[in-house]
């Protein structure tokens, strides 16, 4: 089986719209949560959200392309050009065609443009509705149009599970690597759902915080948690074969070693309370990882770390039942939604970055906002400050609605 490593990456954030300033603040501990400036959120339950701030579309996309697409995929396409770039790959230059693949999904697609084109059809009716609906709203479009943006005419899966769907894509995207269906995958989400619409239908489903402050609105693991806040952006990682990337040169950030995915059949929103689903997911990584001990690891789990109660309690679980209570209690741990907001479909690839950087830095970036500790999450959640560690085994693990599991493994490339 063929080895996997990543050689590229790009990021569309609430902190930051590129690598450097993404994970700089990070490390710094930086806020991304603010008062919601995209609509009118009198009437609105939720008035917090994590906005993408200064995102020029047109840096990476023809102005007469932007008006035709939605706003998840002018991200995607962002984030995917800065990822090409940065592994200096090129269809027909220094990989095939053929053997160039995109597996960018998202959660909920162009709600964006449904919302706004439900509004001019109630209002004006059908002969008003934009031509570009359909191929703006569908959520494969992002994966169609990086592809046709790169001719990547490998293999293309824009994979949908909820919160869960760019750990998946990327897990996905590392299986035909390493059983040998493309050289190299654009892989990663993209999600842009702060709109009235998507914004209320999470809060009435109870998922969303209420809190109106934005320094205390998203506290994972905290005892005073009460829902997630809002995030969006994408992140795009390159994931390529090993001999491939070496026989070009290319920089290797990290290797991929490990996936898991799995379901929990319980629930469409809450998590299985024995975590039995997520923490397999975990040692389904680990086993394809061929890591069976764990005692000489310097761990380090980017956590779905949502800020919901029940998600942060039974994400706890998961980690001591897949790690194990010694290796669990020696981890660091820290959810990174607690400066970005939950960036749904995106959140995975985004948090596999932070995952790579910490591999490659040697710094893990905080839980920011902890304050009361919870007798429910009793494991090294790195409140509040950036700490240094030799990491040697990085994951990452996302959760979504429908009990849609994925974990992935990362560990320093050796030669």
């Amino acid at each position: 089986m063929n080895r996997v490593v990543v050689t590229g990456m790009g990021v569309i954030s609430p902190v930051g719209n590129d690598i450097e300033n993404f994970w700089n603040s990070l490390i710094a501990g930086k806020n991304g949560v603010g008062m919601i400036t995209r609509f009118d959120t009198s009437d609105q339950k939720v008035k917090v959200a994590a906005e993408v701030k200064d995102f020029e579309p047109t840096q990476y996309i023809e102005k007469a392309q932007v008006r035709k697409t939605d706003l998840f995929t002018q991200y995607a396409i962002a984030a995917a050009v800065q990822a090409m770039q940065d592994a200096g790959l090129a269809a027909g230059e220094n990989i095939e065609a053929e053997r160039l693949g995109v597996y960018v999904g998202s959660g909920t697609g162009g709600i964006g443009t449904i919302t706004e084109q439900c509004g001019k059809f109630f209002q004006s009716g059908p002969r008003h509705i934009s031509p570009f609906l359909i191929p703006m709203m569908i959520g494969n479009i992002a994966a169609g149009n990086i592809a046709i943006r790169f001719d990547a005419q490998g293999p293309n899966l824009p994979v949908v599970t909820a919160c869960a769907t760019s750990t998946h894509a990327l897990g996905e995207a590392f299986r035909a690597i390493r059983y040998g269906y493309a050289d190299a995958i654009i892989a990663g989400g993209a999600e842009a759902a702060i709109d009235p619409v998507g914004v209320a239908g999470f809060a009435n489903c109870k998922a969303l915080t209420t809190n109106e402050d934005p320094e205390s609105a998203c506290t994972p693991f905290d005892k005073r948690r009460s829902g997630f806040v809002m995030g969006e952006g994408a992140g795009i990682l390159i994931l390529e074969e090993y001999e491939h990337a070496k026989a070009r040169g290319a920089h290797i950030y990290a290797e991929m070693v490990g996936y898991g995915n799995t379901c929990d059949a319980h629930h469409i929103t809450a998590p299985h309370p024995e975590a039995k689903g997520a923490s397999r997911a975990f040692r389904l990584a680990l086993e394809e990882a061929g890591i069976t001990d764990l005692s000489g690891e310097c761990i380090y789990v980017n956590a779905h770390g949502t800020s919901t109660p029940l998600n942060d309690k039974s994400e706890t679980l998961a980690i001591k039942l897949g790690l194990g209570e010694e290796a669990a209690k020696k981890a660091y741990i820290s959810s990174t939604k607690s400066m970005t907001g939950h960036m749904l479909g995106a959140a995975g690839a985004v948090e596999a970055i932070a995952a790579v950087k910490t591999l490659e830095t040697g710094i893990i970036p905080p839980t920011i906002h902890y304050e009361q500790p919870d007798e429910d999450c009793d494991l090294n959640y790195v409140p509040n400050k950036a700490v240094e560690a030799p990491v040697t085994l990085a994951l990452s693990d996302s959760l979504g609605f429908g009990g849609h599991n994925g974990c992935i493994a990362f560990v320093k490339v050796k030669d």
